[in-house]
């Protein structure tokens, strides 16, 4: 399956058959077969009738608008969710339950942690120069790591969550190039080229998140970790803690690679954001870090759709 970018403005999209073509002008773009398509993002003006989305949509392909300048996404089409109504009441029901929350967050920050601590020994690795700004962000996320069994609520969980990134990053501002200007996380705007490279990264995995939730019959903006607010897909968020190292691990090695570098991004008032240029190669190394991403969320969140399952079951028994 794969991911169709449009980032030519005016680009037209239609439907021939049995695939999507593009037209830029007069000039038509090579037809990608709908079988093989699982989302359009489009990143610029396009147009298109409503029988191609009524076309996608039918075929479960995810049709996204997202700005180039601020990485929120303004809209998206789902298509057809699943046709199993008590998964989602079983949602809703283990969504006001504290100990299922409780449990389902310390696996997850689990799994995060032990990510960013593999990610901060491969930095030990490649830059032992900055050994005492890594072992220190080592240090802070192992004490994180050690309190999670004994945490006594989500409010803890989200204060631990929050130090453990901040040590994170302050690795990160060590080993990436000054000429970056990183100086830890900052998102509205942007302020930096890896800010801004983090930011939009992270919204292109939650959107894949909220897709591979809606599939599956989960309600989107119902999280368990991550409390219900206006207008957020919290399930999303919650989903992608998990992943968002593997996200870090990339940004990392596309500046220290060069494959990204400051050439590559403009600042204005709206903050920092990549050009043109930029675009075309964050999007085609990021796609590479997706998919396999994509798939491994699937398997999760069949395995979430299982636990609740289990649950259910075990609280019924008692």
């Amino acid at each position: 399956m794969t991911t169709l970018y449009i980032d030519h403005k005016n680009a037209t999209l239609e439907v021939e058959g049995a695939t999507l073509v593009a037209r830029l002008g007069d000039r038509r773009q090579r037809p990608v077969p709908l079988a093989l398509l699982e989302r359009v993002v489009c990143l610029t003006n396009v147009q298109l009738d409503t029988t191609v989305l009524g076309t996608l949509a039918e075929n479960g392909i995810a049709f996204s608008i997202a700005s180039q300048r601020k990485p929120q996404r303004r809209a998206v089409l789902l298509g057809s969710g699943h046709n199993d109504a008590s998964i989602r009441l079983l949602h809703y029901r283990l969504a006001q339950n504290p100990d299922w929350r409780l449990a389902f967050t310390r696996q997850l920050l689990a799994a995060k942690f032990a990510a960013h601590s593999r990610l901060l020994g491969d930095m030990l690795t490649d830059r032992p120069d900055q050994r005492k700004a890594i072992t220190d962000a080592q240090q802070q996320l192992a004490a994180q790591q050690a309190n999670l069994p004994t945490a006594a609520g989500l409010a803890s969980l989200l204060g631990m969550e929050g130090a453990a990134a901040r040590a994170v990053f302050g690795a990160f501002g060590a080993v990436l190039p000054a000429a970056l200007g990183f100086a830890g996380r900052k998102r509205r705007p942007p302020p930096d080229p890896v800010n801004a490279t983090l930011s939009l990264a992270y919204t292109m995995l939650h959107n894949r998140a909220v897709q591979i939730i809606h599939a599956h019959g989960l309600e989107p903006l119902l999280g368990f970790y991550h409390e219900t607010s206006f207008g957020r897909e919290s399930l999303a968020s919650d989903l992608i803690e998990v992943w968002r190292p593997h996200i870090d691990a990339w940004v990392w090695e596309s500046f220290r690679s060069q494959t990204l570098r400051v050439g590559h991004f403009k600042t204005d008032t709206n903050g920092c954001f990549l050009d043109k240029s930029g675009r075309q190669v964050f999007f085609a190394g990021l796609e590479g870090r997706l998919r396999p991403l994509s798939r491994a969320m699937r398997w999760q969140v069949r395995g979430l759709v299982q636990a609740m399952r289990e649950w259910e079951v075990t609280e019924v028994a008692v």
